[in-house]
């Protein structure tokens, strides 16, 4: 029995030397503030495009580009509420991202 113990522990030994489970680098703390988290910086929804708009929860490609087409009609959004004015963005995108959202 212990021969098979000791062909179990190289068969074990062999899988990790060959596949390392190894953790993932420590960011340090000047990467971390050069690249903010997706999700929580501003999107300014006057400069943003189609992509941009689509990291806003809740936003997919579709309802990006309404954004984007209702801009180009209708000028510059004023204020951060008249995201609300777009076909498609309802109370829960506009509760979910009024924080992020900012007009420049």
């Amino acid at each position: 029995m212990s021969h098979a113990v000791a062909l179990a522990a190289l068969l074990v030994l062999s899988v990790l030397v060959e596949n390392p489970i190894v953790a993932p680098p420590i960011a340090s703390a000047e990467t971390a503030r050069a690249t903010p988290t997706a999700g929580t910086d501003k999107v300014n929804i006057n400069t943003a495009d189609a992509k941009a708009l689509t990291s806003l929860s809740g936003v997919n490609r579709s309802l990006a580009e309404k954004i984007v087409k209702y801009r180009d009609e209708h000028g510059a959004f004023k204020k951060p509420e008249d995201l609300r004015r777009v076909e498609g963005v309802g109370n829960g995108v506009w509760e979910k991202n009024r924080a992020r959202i900012s007009v420049k």
